[in-house]
């Protein structure tokens, strides 16, 4: 993984390869999550305006939240596998990694609704519709609800390489 995640490589490298795992993390669960809710994949096979808000979720709600926590994951990997003259207690990076994570997830879930609902007019286009249904589509996600639930899983195996040579 050092080979992929690394402080000293390009910017651009170190982009691609998070977008490149992130999609290779998203698309898996997708695809499960589709196969798994009734009706789903033979509404999205018609084609029309449920594949296309589909897609439309998945490039501006889905693969911008795994993404930007991903990149953070695997920064955090990138700077734990740095051997420097400051002595860092490894576990410090697993809980900056989960705090991070979640403030993440809420944050950009509440900031994706609000800018969907301005540029779609999804919640009957209402800000405040917006806000108020983050955190119970949140909480569901959890348990693989809802397509939140498929971002939610999509990010954590990102975080393995960083918990697994820190812990």
């Amino acid at each position: 993984m050092e080979r992929y995640f690394s402080t000293d490589m390009p910017g651009v490298h170190f982009v691609r390869n998070v977008l490149l795992f992130s999609l290779a993390a998203l698309i898996p669960v997708l695809f499960l999550y589709v196969l798994l809710t009734p009706g789903f994949g033979s509404a999205l096979l018609r084609g029309g305006p449920a594949l296309g808000r589909f897609l439309r979720q998945v490039a501006t709600n889905g693969l911008p939240v795994v993404f930007v926590i991903n990149y953070m994951s695997f920064f955090l990997f990138a700077v734990a596998q740095q051997r420097t003259g400051r002595h860092r207690d490894p576990r410090m990076f697993v809980w900056v990694d989960i705090g991070v994570r979640v403030f993440l997830f809420l944050a950009l879930h509440a900031l994706i609704y609000v800018l969907s609902a301005d540029w779609f007019g999804s919640f009957g286009g209402s800000r405040k519709t917006a806000l108020s249904v983050v955190a119970p589509t949140l909480a569901r996600s959890a348990f693989f609800e809802n397509i939140s639930g498929v971002y939610l899983y999509a990010t954590m195996v990102s975080a393995l390489p960083l918990y697994i040579t820190t812990i």
